[in-house]
């Protein structure tokens, strides 16, 4: 029988969310969607010492804004509660309990000063290998090495412990990976990986195997830095529930630094001025703050769009793909096994197109408050729209739109006089003065008739319209750019157009 497809991004609450992470999260959201399966948001919180206040609320955040809202998680609820790890202790212990009982785990009561001994002995010896591991395990305290009575004693003395699945070499595990095909592992290269810590809670290793048993997980999309840990995690499915229990597998490629060279980092973000988080961070710790890329002014459609393309497409040309496309034509084998280099010059280009693909409706708001945080407000919603569209295919993040069209709202607070005075004489101040009075005595002002008014007047007063225009420009917006300057004219009004001519009038 086919199993139901049921996927799971499980986050840990300790900062921000990454581009890798938020890609792993579109991934599984893509492939439910696509395969009619559910998406299960899942929060591992079982490492307290990395915890992190206002972490898990900043990852729902996170995934709202970004469009992709979990069918279950900690706060929709679901069938297979509670879905925070934190929660879930007790059921761990179980499991562990059985792998001892079967001797496939063992408890370890070394301190970290004896782990540290350990190793610094095998790095005098020479070692290859400084692991807590089947070559060292019986140096060690533990309860292979350790009479049974002794370790019961230290048990019911209630000295500080770990459980270590035991790993034995000589044995080959394989499994098929989604993206990159049959994999094998000699298990002589594992080590005995702590199961449960001494505070009782369990490590990654164990609570992902037991929570994606006990929730019904088909498929884990997860990245490739967890290939190492597989033969740990298949051993604990063939020990637990059997083989045939087990998700597929597929491990995502990394996202790397723009010269291909390593793992993209947030140190390379700030290195290089780019944000690498969905969203603003601010570690209540250390009090830094990390930018990110809603902050900055991406849309989550171009958010979303250039991180599918990160590692995957859709054997076209096409790049530009709304959420609903992406749902249709994702397919994982379409997902690339090398890593996708992070340009930030191509991600700009994406919300470039997305701006110029999006309805002054769907900008107005993020726009609008763009404009009254530099302290333009009042703005009518039909000319904020009509301001939108004129300026929105120059326009690449949203702050852009102030940039953009500030003009349009007030007067320049200066102009480009230095691009003006070259030009500058008698004859042009002459032409602007009679430009104002026949803007100002004239019926209409359309941008028809305010271009056929400043024509035929060059035509009469025999100067070039291009000299004039550019300056006509400069008047209007305080420098050379924005869009057609007949219809910057018309959009501000003919008192205003009127009173920025005179004004520059007077400085010049």
């Amino acid at each position: 029988m086919t199993r139901k497809v049921r996927v799971r991004f499980a986050p840990s609450p300790t900062g921000g969310l990454h581009l890798g992470g938020v890609r792993t999260v579109l991934y599984n959201y893509l492939y439910a969607r696509r395969h009619g399966g559910d998406f299960v948001l899942r929060i591992e919180d079982t490492d307290q010492t990395r915890f992190v206040e206002g972490a898990e609320a900043y990852i729902f955040n996170c995934l709202d804004w970004c469009g992709l809202t979990p069918d279950e998680s900690p706060v929709k609820g679901g069938p297979f509660p509670p879905y925070r790890q934190s929660e879930r202790k007790a059921l761990y212990r179980e499991y562990a309990d059985k792998l001892i009982k079967n001797g496939q785990a063992y408890y370890a009561f070394d301190t970290s000063a004896e782990l540290e001994a350990m190793r610094e002995k095998l790095k005098a010896a020479g070692s290859h290998s400084l692991q807590y591991d089947h070559r060292s395990r019986m140096n060690m305290k533990n309860s292979l090495s350790l009479p049974a009575e002794e370790t019961q004693k230290l048990l019911d003395d209630g000295t500080p412990h770990v459980i270590r699945i035991k790993i034995n070499p000589g044995e080959t595990i394989s499994f098929t990976d989604l993206i990159r095909g049959d994999l094998s592992f000699d298990t002589g290269n594992s080590d005995d990986k702590v199961l449960v810590k001494a505070d009782g809670m369990p490590t990654y290793h164990l609570a992902v195997v037991v929570d994606d048993y006990l929730m019904q997980i088909s498929h884990a999309f997860r990245g490739e830095e967890w290939l190492p840990s597989a033969p740990v995690h298949i051993l604990l499915w063939k020990y637990l529930f059997g083989l045939d229990a087990m998700p597929q597998w597929a491990h995502l490629p990394l996202i790397l630094k723009p010269d291909g060279n390593g793992k993209l980092s947030k140190r390379d973000g700030d290195r290089l001025g780019f944000p690498v988080y969905a969203m603003d961070w601010k570690d209540p710790n250390s009090g830094e703050l990390t930018k990110g890329f809603k902050e900055i002014g991406f849309l989550p459609e171009a958010f979303i769009n250039l991180l599918a393309l990160l590692g995957w497409n859709d054997g076209t040309e096409q790049e530009v793909f709304s959420l609903e496309e992406l749902v249709d034509k994702f397919s994982i084998d379409r997902v690339h096994k090398g890593g996708a280099k992070f340009d930030f010059e191509k991600a700009k280009w994406f919300n470039h197109e997305w701006i110029k693909r999006s309805s002054a409706a769907r900008l107005a708001p993020l726009v609008k408050e763009t404009l009254e945080a530099n302290n333009i407000s009042n703005i009518e919603e039909d000319y904020l729209y009509k301001v939108i569209d004129l300026v929105k295919d120059r326009c690449t993040l949203v702050p852009d739109f102030y940039t953009q069209s500030s003009f349009l709202f007030e007067r320049p607070a200066s102009y480009d006089e230095a691009s003006i005075k070259p030009k500058w004489d008698d004859a042009k101040r002459d032409y602007f003065k009679t430009l104002a009075d026949t803007f100002r005595s004239s019926t209409g002002f359309s941008v028809e008739q305010i271009e056929q008014q400043f024509k035929q007047l060059a035509t009469e007063k025999n100067i070039k319209v291009g000299e004039l225009q550019m300056i006509f420009r400069i008047m209007l917006v305080g420098s050379k750019m924005g869009p057609g300057v007949f219809v910057i004219a018309e959009m501000i009004g003919k008192e205003e157009t009127v009173g920025r001519i005179e004004k520059v009038l007077s400085i010049l």
